[in-house]
């Protein structure tokens, strides 16, 4: 045998590992793939843009709620005009506690949605049938969003208050 043979048969096993190799890596999506994949996350992407909103009107109800609170503070107690606006504190607080749960029940439903877009992109990629994880994040994502939501009316319950309109 030559060296030329030897090296041919390097050449041949390499060729053949490579091929093993190459056959383990998923084949990558069609177009067609992709845009069945882009169009089963667009409204999951809507639902996001959606929530990511909300968590900015919530976030500003907060501040909001915070800002009346220090006020509140505040007002020295020789101050006889504004003391009454210390009885808000508690109410101000309860607020504040149904801001707060209302605020992390929509973080986690924005969670949960984003990884419904990563995992749709993932199973097409690796060619998983992902339809029930998806279903079943969805459905957490939307318990979590409608929890934000009733917290957000129960504070919406308490938050005009005769005080409020005095000053």
């Amino acid at each position: 045998m030559s060296l030329f043979d030897d090296q041919a048969c390097i050449g041949t096993s390499a060729a053949r590992d490579m091929q093993s190799v190459v056959d383990l890596i998923p084949v990558t999506p069609s177009i067609d793939q992709l845009g069945r994949i882009i169009a089963s996350v667009a409204a999951p992407a809507f639902l996001l843009g959606a929530v990511a909103a909300f968590i900015s009107v919530l976030i500003s109800r907060i501040n909001r709620v915070i800002d009346r609170s220090q006020f509140i503070h505040g007002i020295p107690e020789s101050d006889a005009s504004r003391s009454f606006l210390k009885a808000d504190l508690p109410r101000l607080r309860q607020r504040a506690v149904f801001l707060n749960r209302s605020l992390y029940c929509a973080v986690i439903a924005a969670i949960l949605t984003a990884l419904i877009v990563i995992i749709a992109f993932v199973s097409a990629l690796l060619h998983f049938a992902h339809e029930y994880g998806v279903a079943i994040l969805f459905m957490a994502a939307m318990v979590m969003f409608c929890a934000s939501l009733i917290d957000l009316a129960r504070e919406t319950r308490i938050a005009l208050h005769d005080n409020d309109l005095r000053i």
